[in-house]
């Protein structure tokens, strides 16, 4: 089995009214939400045929489980919906996209409960596990879990820059026109242009992917040092360093951002201060601000949520920490303000969104996993690895598309002269 164990499925009273409450919760949301419920024994589940739904046809699952799907719901209501699909209790109908059928679920987030109900939802929540800390060793762990799964894996459906983070599409020009390719690099250009990366600058990246954006940093001229927790990662962009012939520009490290000395013109970070978790914040920022040179630009791009949301869910466990991202934590863009702020001297200079931007890559990576599954089950990956990878790729896709879930490209000063907040 690929994975956590899931939820157990048990039948004692207090197990039963549990799910007997979630039930009557799950109605009320179905009120407000647009999607349709089936069930196994339903004729009319397949209307059509197999052959795609019609787009304008209202979402519609079926429920081949639905009491155990209701107890897991009962038992962990963040968790139960990603593992119900992944533990087969329940799936789209026949026809119909995953992301489309999530995706009325994720615009009525906010408001999909009643008032009354919303005002208690804490009282349900799971806290965050002590154990996925992202201490210096936990940090390890937690990266080592999704990162070193397979180098291969990954390969499997990125695309040739193997680049894992949102792309960047020209606005200007039709999106299913761009490969993704292209536009990967065009977002690995920007946020170098927007650190102001050039011949001569000294470059630190925290989290070092596999390699992409070092490499272009180096064919700027830049001398960069770029760090990583994934052992993998750091074996593959060290082939990429060397292939290139960049091997005197670019030092790859195994080390955690913590551990960093040194002082650097800009720092760049994509999409890996999801991994750091709140009561780390004041280090990482602390950290950037203590690299840089004064008057040096820091880029930092993050996967965001808005304010209000944040806080709601700040502390909570989630299907994506217990099956994707161990440790990991959404900022808001004012939580990582407030952050700098109040521990740094760094100060926010711009920030540059484009969410919708990450539901087309996210959509791109599904169709292409989906595609590759051949290749990537004979890495060794079992049928409920792609299940769980499925609904990862479909939930994010749908959140980005509703606007739940953001991303952005925050840019940071460190003025000229003020004291450094953190060593």
């Amino acid at each position: 089995m690929t994975g956590p164990a899931p939820i157990p499925v048990r039948s004692d009273p207090v197990a039963r009214a549990r799910a007997a409450a979630a039930r009557q919760v799950m109605e009320q949301v179905l009120r407000r939400v647009d999607v349709e419920i089936r069930r196994d024994d339903d004729p009319h589940r397949d209307p059509a045929g197999g052959a795609g739904a019609d787009p304008a046809a209202r979402p519609a699952v079926v429920m081949h489980e639905p009491d155990r799907f209701y107890a897991r719901l009962g038992a962990s209501h963040k968790v139960a919906v990603g593992e119900g699909y992944t533990e087969g209790d329940w799936s789209p109908a026949p026809g119909h996209d995953l992301a489309a059928v999530l995706l009325p679920f994720a615009q009525r987030l906010g408001d999909g409960l009643p008032r009354p109900l919303r005002a208690l939802r804490h009282l349900a929540d799971q806290a965050l596990p002590r154990s996925t800390r992202n201490t210096l060793a936990g940090s390890r762990r937690n990266i080592e879990a999704h990162y070193d799964l397979s180098n291969e894996m990954f390969a499997a459906f990125l695309d040739a820059s193997m680049t894992y983070s949102c792309a960047l599409f020209d606005e200007d020009a039709p999106w299913h026109d761009q490969t993704l390719e292209d536009a990967q690099l065009r977002k690995v250009d920007t946020a170098l242009d927007r650190a102001r990366v050039q011949e001569g600058t000294r470059l630190l990246e925290i989290g070092t992917g596999w390699g992409t954006l070092a490499v272009r940093a180096a064919e700027r001229g830049a001398q960069v040092r770029t760090i990583t927790l994934s052992r993998e990662q750091a074996a593959w962009a060290e082939k990429r360093v060397a292939e290139a012939g960049l091997a005197d520009r670019v030092e790859v490290r195994v080390q955690d951002y913590r551990e960093v000395e040194g002082e650097f013109d800009a720092v760049v970070s994509v999409e890996m201060v999801e991994a750091v978790g709140e009561e780390f914040w004041p280090t990482y920022f602390g950290t950037i601000d203590a690299r840089l040179a004064p008057g040096g630009t820091a880029v930092v791009q993050a996967i965001t949520l808005p304010h209000d949301r944040y806080l709601s869910t700040r502390n909570t466990y989630g299907w994506i920490q217990k099956y994707v991202f161990p440790g990991g934590a959404l900022p808001s863009v004012d939580a990582m303000e407030r952050t700098c702020t109040a521990h740094t001297s760094l100060r926010l200079r711009e920030v540059h969104t484009f969410g919708q931007h990450y539901a087309e890559t996210l959509r791109r990576w599904r169709t292409t996993f989906g595609e590759a599954w051949p290749r990537i089950a004979e890495l060794g990956f079992d049928e409920r690895f792609r299940r769980i990878w499925e609904f990862y790729l479909a939930y994010c896709q749908a959140g980005f598309t509703a606007g739940t879930i953001g991303v952005g490209q925050v840019v940071l000063n460190r003025p000229v002269r003020g004291p450094v907040a953190a060593g």
